[in-house]
C-alpha cells in the first residue's frame, strides 16, 4: 500500500499541469447577453425545470431576490429570460437584510 500510494504522488505533478479552462463566453438569452445585477452577488445554477433533458439557467437577484429562468435550447444556447413564477406570480426569495 506504501508503495502505490508513493509511485502516486510521483505521478500528480505531471497529472496537476493538464487542466486548463476554456475561454470564457458571454452567455445570451435569445439574442441579448445575460447579465446579473449589480453588486454581482447572484450564483447562476444549471437544472433541468421542466424535465425535457435541456437544463435551464437560473440567475438570482440580490437586491429583490427575484429568480431569472433561461430556457435551455441545447448546444449552450438559452432563449430570452424570465420571472421564475409559481401559479402566476413570481417567486421572490427574501433578502437576509
Amino acid at each position: 500500500m506504501k508503495t502505490s500510494v508513493f509511485a502516486l504522488s510521483l505521478l500528480w505533478p505531471s497529472f496537476a499541469g493538464a487542466y486548463e479552462f476554456q475561454a470564457p463566453v458571454q452567455l445570451k438569452g435569445g439574442d441579448q447577453p445575460i447579465k446579473t445585477q449589480s453588486p454581482g452577488y447572484a450564483a447562476p445554477c444549471l437544472h433541468d425545470l421542466d424535465g425535457d433533458g435541456k437544463k435551464e439557467l437560473l440567475v438570482g437577484q440580490f437586491a429583490n431576490g427575484y429568480i431569472h429562468t433561461f430556457k435551455g435550447l441545447g448546444d449552450g444556447k438559452f432563449a430570452q429570460g424570465k420571472l421564475l413564477e409559481v401559479d402566476g406570480r413570481p417567486v421572490k426569495i427574501p433578502g437576509v437584510w
